[in-house]
């Protein structure tokens, strides 16, 4: 008996239906005027991104109903590029449904499995072919091999090692803690308010008593900066005020969007940079966000003088510093 398939006469499809792009010329140029319309409103939209970045300030705000005062720059480049890569999709759609080919392609069905004779062929074919790598006869071969591929299939597993150990507690505190003073880097020199006229800025870090052996984990959770600006220039609530001294403010020098060095002043506006995704912090209002991806103001230091007259830490830093993570929950 047998058990090829015979093919089906009618494979159950519906009759093709022609669209009026394959039969009307008139319908044939409207859709390919569609779809041009589409990309040319997805060209707008990039146009829309390019302006928004360059020509809109970042300073400029529009009054929306449903959200509110909303920077004009960031929506400009989100709403350029949204668009954008909308109507280029959008365009793609149309074109296929519209004016590429829709003919439907049968395949006939044929039985899947191969016939006893290339079955068996293929199985002599290995047999032979494996017998000529003579694994067998060659165990030193079999045995380094079998070692060789042993070893870097642990390969991955050992790389797990670099998954750990767990930080625990070590990302929420710094080396900084009441009465530490507070010394340059680089320099490793106490610094004393007279140090500092205003509108300068200073890169500092803990005094610790072996500074040439202070460790790179320490110094990514350390830094900080230093900002003399006028006493009446700040606008803190009282108790963040008492962390200043003589207009003298510190903040963490990491960013708390990536981790970033925040190492841009600008003296005029008194806002802090940071460079890697531009990040804008308001050092009159205790380092809030203005601009940019962060999403919590810098970590302010509480400082004070020590009776020689150096500047020192008043406490640790009240919460964590950095980008955030899980433990923090915030």
């Amino acid at each position: 008996m047998s058990t090829e398939l015979e093919p089906l006469a009618d494979p159950g499809l519906p009759h093709h239906v022609h669209r009026k792009a394959d039969t009307d010329p008139a319908a044939e140029k409207r859709a390919e005027r569609q779809v041009s319309i589409l990309f040319l409103l997805s060209a707008a939209g990039t146009l829309l991104f390019i302006y928004s970045f360059i020509w809109i300030p970042t300073d400029v705000f529009v009054f929306l109903p449903l959200l509110g005062n909303t920077n004009a720059h960031q929506l400009g480049i989100g709403t350029g590029l949204g668009l954008a890569l909308f109507f280029i999709g959008a365009g793609a759609v149309h074109w296929a449904k519209t004016l590429m080919p829709d003919e439907e392609v049968i395949a006939q069905r044929h039985e899947m499995r191969s016939s006893d004779e290339d079955r068996a062929s293929f199985v002599e074919t290995v047999k032979e072919e494996a017998g000529k790598v003579q694994l067998g006869r060659r165990s030193l071969i079999k045995r380094s091999l079998g070692l060789a591929l042993g070893l870097v299939g642990l390969s991955p597993l050992i790389l797990l090692r670099d998954l750990g150990p767990l930080p625990e507690q070590s990302l929420l505190k710094t080396t900084w803690d009441k009465g530490i003073r507070v010394v340059t880097d680089p320099g490793n020199r106490p610094l004393r308010p007279e140090d500092l006229e205003v509108g300068a800025i200073a890169h500092v870090l803990p005094e610790i008593k072996d500074p040439e052996h202070r460790k790179l984990s320490d110094i990514a959770k350390d830094a900080a900066i230093l900002i003399r600006v006028r006493p009446s220039e700040l606008k803190l609530s009282e108790e963040r005020m008492a962390w200043t001294h003589e207009g003298i403010i510190a903040f963490s020098k990491i960013c708390s969007h990536m981790g970033c060095p925040v190492a841009l002043y600008e003296q005029t506006t008194k806002h802090l940079l940071c460079p890697c995704h531009q990040s804008t912090f308001d050092v009159p209002t205790g380092a809030k966000v203005i601009f940019g991806p962060a999403a919590r103001p810098l970590p302010q230091l509480a400082i004070t003088v020590d009776d020689e007259g150096y500047l020192i830490a008043a406490a640790p830093f009240d919460e964590p510093v950095g980008p955030s993570f899980w433990e923090r929950n915030i």
